[in-house]
């Protein structure tokens, strides 16, 4: 083998060990709504709802650099229960003690008039707070703590 094919061979072999040690991206867990909440009442973790649509650009601009940051997935999955729930979704849910679908427990219990939409939900299963807006990763990280700092007044209600 030349000088040449040799170096190429081992370029190929170096790359193809780099490619197989490359770290998998962490991504969020979501969880399912009825999950989340089931186990929110155990771990009395609070339950992280990002409700968005299909057709949402912003959404889909959210799903893509937002919740894909390693410090809003690191903060997602050890301190909260994420869901992300399609408020065009035909299953029935329980929001604030009402079962709905996800489309009237935004509307009609939650309020909202727009997606991307947040709700925080308590362990006991009420919502505590919601929120209309995009985020970009900063924004999110900055949300984030500013619910862990009330988490105790919140679990404590």
């Amino acid at each position: 083998m030349n000088l040449f094919a040799k170096f190429f061979f081992l370029m190929f072999i170096g790359s193809s060990f780099a490619l197989s040690q490359k770290p998998i991206a962490e991504t969020v867990r979501w969880e399912k709504y009825t999950e989340a909440l089931s186990a929110a009442q155990k771990d009395h973790k609070l339950v992280f709802v990002d409700l968005y649509a299909t057709w949402c650009i912003p959404c889909q601009v959210m799903a893509a650099n937002t919740f894909t940051d390693k410090a809003v997935v690191n903060l997602l999955n050890s301190r909260f229960h994420p869901v992300r729930l399609d408020v065009d979704s035909p299953e029935i849910i329980d929001c604030d003690g009402k079962k709905n679908t996800p489309e009237r427990c935004f509307f009609d219990v939650w309020e909202l008039d727009g997606v991307p939409s947040y709700v925080l939900i308590a362990p006991k299963g009420t919502s505590i707070l919601t929120l209309t807006q995009a985020l970009d990763a900063g924004q999110m990280r900055i949300l984030l703590f500013q619910f862990l700092n009330k988490e105790k007044e919140w679990i404590s209600e």
